[in-house]
């Protein structure tokens, strides 16, 4: 039947005129830093106990749950009641090379389209970690790693490549945090982003291209070659 979703971290919503979106937003923050693919059991949401964490009725909650199916985040099973939807390996693997597509264009117009402020500000956020820092400090690491990858996509300046990364993302970041710490990954992710990082502030869009979709479809390579707990 599955475990309901931990409440860890969720506090009341004051009532507004934006409730309904407070509401959706909040769940869908939550559910997107979950670890969907190391747990075994289904993910399951329970809305009365998500109603009172969060200070509200379970109506906004059904709705934002309904929301979050029709985005293909959430799954409802007759008489058993709504789960996170959890993708299996061939899906996975079809997600991530379409990721591979968005991000790897996205890098490329950030070295035409990214002002020099925004370059500096990407090496200054994402240089801070050597190899043996990024594995004494995996878990803070594999969140700058989520980030990073999220700051790629911004850095486009494409509303629709945006929108199209935003739908894949929950299953990218899910991915990303359970097999970062897989076969001393962490070193290779830190030479890749250094690696990336500079061919963007030289920007030259052919190599910045090149290396984030080489790194995107390396992370491929792993999670069919290692990763078995994907049904």
């Amino acid at each position: 039947m599955g475990h309901a979703m931990s409440l860890t971290g969720i506090v009341p919503l004051e009532q507004s005129k934006g409730l309904k979106t407070r509401v959706y937003e909040a769940l869908r923050e939550l559910i997107g830093h979950m670890d969907i693919y190391t747990s075994k059991d289904p993910i399951r949401l329970d809305e009365r106990a998500l109603g009172e964490q969060l200070g509200v009725s379970r109506t906004p909650v059904r709705e934002a749950i309904s929301r979050l199916e029709q985005e293909g985040i959430v799954e409802n099973i007759a008489r058993r009641g709504s789960f996170v939807v959890r993708k299996n390996k061939e899906e996975i693997l079809d997600i991530v090379d379409v990721w591979a597509a968005l991000e790897s264009m996205a890098a490329r117009l950030a070295t035409s389209r990214a002002s020099d402020d925004e370059i500096a500000q990407l090496r200054k956020n994402f240089t801070s970690y050597d190899g043996e820092e990024a594995r004494t400090h995996i878990d803070e690491y594999s969140d700058t790693n989520i980030e990073f990858h999220q700051t790629i996509i911004k850095l486009g300046h494409s509303e629709l490549i945006m929108q199209m990364a935003d739908q894949l993302f929950f299953h990218m970041r899910a991915i990303r945090a359970s097999t970062i710490k897989d076969r001393d990954r962490v070193a290779q992710s830190v030479m890749d982003h250094t690696r990336i990082i500079e061919a963007i502030e030289e920007r030259d869009a052919y190599h910045a291209e090149q290396l984030v979709r080489d790194h995107a479809l390396e992370l491929a390579k792993h999670i069919e070659r290692y990763v078995d707990y994907l049904d």
